[in-house]
């Protein structure tokens, strides 16, 4: 395959990645229609010895790496999700997602403006990082619905959505109840995942699908569906706190759902790899795997993000190495 150039990245941006349309108009959902999905099978073997093979068809190097490697940063929702959160690590953070490559790489590269896609915090941080983060045009998303596990009664889910959006969340990651998903109970589920997006209001809903806890590929594809179709301006993978979290072949089955769901209602849809993404490799597969299977207008900060903070850490390395030529160590890199 002819190696395709993104371009150079003038403006924070790499000139030919920069966006060829406005955002699309936020999905708005439509009724259930199980007959798109329920009858629908994946082959599990398939898409496991296809989804790496396609992430790793396009040799990367050279300048043409380097501007895949910045719009993965452009893609990012820099993130902290940790018990022993303060406002003070959220400030860091902030300044770290406004200035994510320091200053001797940015000059050497020509970059400018380049900003990471959000940032990414518990309800009760959201204050903070939307103070630090004033007019720097970056949205603040918050998780909520009882993340990670999402066991609160519903109205206490809908309760910290609107909290989180009031505090200033331009950005809500909910969570799904696993046990809509693993019993088949699509109504139950697509009313769920609508009050969560009516409650959401003007901030845009992504719906954490848990992945590595619904036990086969087939469900992937039908849950990615039933969430689509409840009005998810985004579907994403992982909490981040499951035992498997983002894999390329469960990346895949979304994305086909996403095109599935496109061909059939006209509305796009983002989507969000999130937990073990941790490599500048890591970084390239998955925006190879969105090209390929959903096109160049999928690789844009509206409709793909990915969700890591350690993954800053290793393009950074990969950009200080190109620029110097010389290896680096962690201990050279600041705190993502």
């Amino acid at each position: 395959m002819e190696q395709e150039r993104i371009g150079r990245h003038r403006a924070g941006l790499p000139s030919r990645l920069a966006p060829f349309l406005p955002a699309p108009r936020r999905n708005p959902g439509t009724p259930l229609n199980p007959r798109l999905f329920d009858e629908r099978t994946v082959d599990t073997t398939a898409a496991e010895r296809d989804a790496p093979r396609i992430a790793r068809s396009r040799a990367l190097s050279g300048e043409n790496r380097v501007a895949w490697l910045l719009n993965a940063i452009r893609c990012m929702d820099l993130t902290t999700l940790a018990g022993d959160d303060t406002a003070e690590r959220v400030a860091r953070l902030c300044d770290k997602a406004r200035r994510p490559l320091p200053p001797a790489i940015r000059e050497a590269l020509g970059v400018e403006g380049l900003t990471t896609g959000a940032v990414c915090v518990y309800p009760t941080m959201v204050p903070h990082a939307v103070r630090a983060l004033h007019g720097s045009g970056i949205p603040v998303a918050s998780v909520a619905t009882g993340f990670p596990a999402g066991l609160m009664p519903l109205r206490l889910r809908l309760e910290e959505i609107r909290y989180a959006v009031a505090e200033g969340a331009a950005e809500i990651d909910i969570v799904i109840t696993r046990e809509w998903a693993l019993k088949g109970a699509w109504g139950a589920l697509h009313d769920e995942v609508a009050a969560m997006r009516e409650a959401c209001g003007a901030a845009h809903l992504k719906a954490i699908l848990a992945t590595g806890e619904l036990g086969d590929l087939s469900r992937v594809y039908q849950v990615s569906m039933v969430a689509m179709q409840a009005g998810a301006d985004f579907i994403k993978t992982s909490t981040g706190k499951e035992t498997v979290n983002a894999t390329l072949p469960v990346s895949l089955v979304m994305m086909r759902a996403i095109r599935d769901y496109h061909d059939a209602t006209g509305h796009a849809v983002g989507f969000k790899p999130a937990g073990g993404l941790r490599s500048a490799e890591d970084a390239l597969d998955w925006q190879v795997l969105m090209r390929e299977e959903l096109g160049r207008a999928w690789l844009e900060p509206h409709l793909f993000r990915i969700g890591a903070s350690s993954l800053l850490s290793g393009i950074e390395r990969q950009l200080e190495q190109h620029v110097t030529g010389r290896g680096t160590a962690d201990w050279r890199q600041g705190i993502a």
